[in-house]
C-alpha cells in the first residue's frame, strides 16, 4: 500500500452541542454521524438494547460498553500508527488485546489496501453532518471508506446496518466535497480472541444505503424542528 495525498482535509474540533455530539467545521457546527443514527434510530432496535440493560443490568452494561470503547480506542490507535509507519506501546491490559486485535487487521484485513488518501480524517457535508472516518482510498481497486471495528463476538451482516450507514455517510461527504466517487464500504472487525471478519458492500446495496442515510439526515433534522415547537 501507498500514501496519496489527494485531498486536504478539514481539522476540526468536537464540541457538545444540548449532550449531542458535533464538529466544528469552519464557523459551522455539525451534528455527528453517530449522532443522527442514535437519535433516528428504530424502536426495535431502542427496545432491543432496553431489553439488554434490563438482562444484565446498568452496572455490567456500563462496564461492557466502557471496556469496548477502551479497546476499541486503542486498537484504533495501534492501526493509525501504523499506517503512518509508526509504532505505539501501550502495556495495558486492553492495549495488548488492542494491540493484538489491530494486527490480525492488518494481516488479514490490510492486504488488499492498494492506497491511502488518508486516515482518521474529518469528512462532512455542508450545514448537513460531519464525522471522522478511519480510512479513505483504494481497495480491491475500488475507491472506498473502509472501517474498523472492534466486537466482542462475531457479526452477522443483518447486525451491522449502522456500520453501513456510517460509511455511507462518510461516502455521501466525501464525493460532495471533493467531488470523487466512492465506490464501496469495507468493514474490519476483529474480537477480542482475534476472529476477523470483513464485510464488503458496494453497487446497487451501497446506493441504497446512501439513499437511507439521506433519509435519516432529513428526519434528524424533521425531529429537531419538532422540538422547537
Amino acid at each position: 500500500m501507498k500514501w496519496n495525498k489527494l485531498y486536504e482535509y478539514p481539522k476540526s474540533m468536537r464540541s457538545l452541542v444540548k449532550d449531542e455530539r458535533h464538529y466544528e467545521v469552519g464557523s459551522s457546527k455539525l451534528p455527528s454521524v453517530t449522532t443522527i443514527l442514535g437519535a433516528t434510530q428504530s424502536d426495535e432496535k431502542r427496545e432491543s438494547l432496553n431489553k439488554w440493560k434490563a438482562r444484565v443490568g446498568d452496572v455490567e452494561a456500563d462496564r461492557i460498553k466502557n471496556t469496548a470503547a477502551t479497546r476499541g480506542t486503542a486498537m484504533h490507535s495501534f492501526l493509525e500508527h501504523h499506517l503512518n509507519g509508526q509504532g505505539l506501546l501501550d502495556l495495558s491490559d486492553e492495549g495488548r488485546a488492542a494491540r493484538s486485535m489491530a494486527q490480525t487487521i492488518i494481516d488479514k484485513g490490510l492486504g488488499d489496501l492498494q492506497e491511502i488518501w488518508g486516515n482518521e480524517v474529518v469528512l462532512y457535508y455542508p450545514e448537513l453532518y460531519a464525522g471522522q472516518t478511519d480510512l479513505c482510498g483504494i481497495y480491491q481497486g475500488r475507491d472506498s471508506i473502509i472501517d474498523f471495528k472492534q466486537s466482542n463476538k462475531p457479526k452477522k451482516d443483518e447486525w451491522i446496518t449502522d456500520y453501513y450507514l456510517q460509511g455511507a455517510a462518510y461516502a455521501t461527504a466525501h464525493d460532495c466535497i471533493y467531488n470523487t466517487n466512492i465506490e464501496q464500504i469495507v468493514v474490519l472487525i476483529c474480537t477480542p480472541d482475534n476472529f476477523f471478519q470483513r464485510f464488503i458492500i458496494n453497487g446497487q446495496r451501497f446506493r441504497d444505503y446512501k439513499s437511507e442515510w439521506l433519509r435519516r439526515v432529513d428526519a434528524y433534522y424533521n425531529l429537531k424542528e419538532k422540538s422547537k415547537v
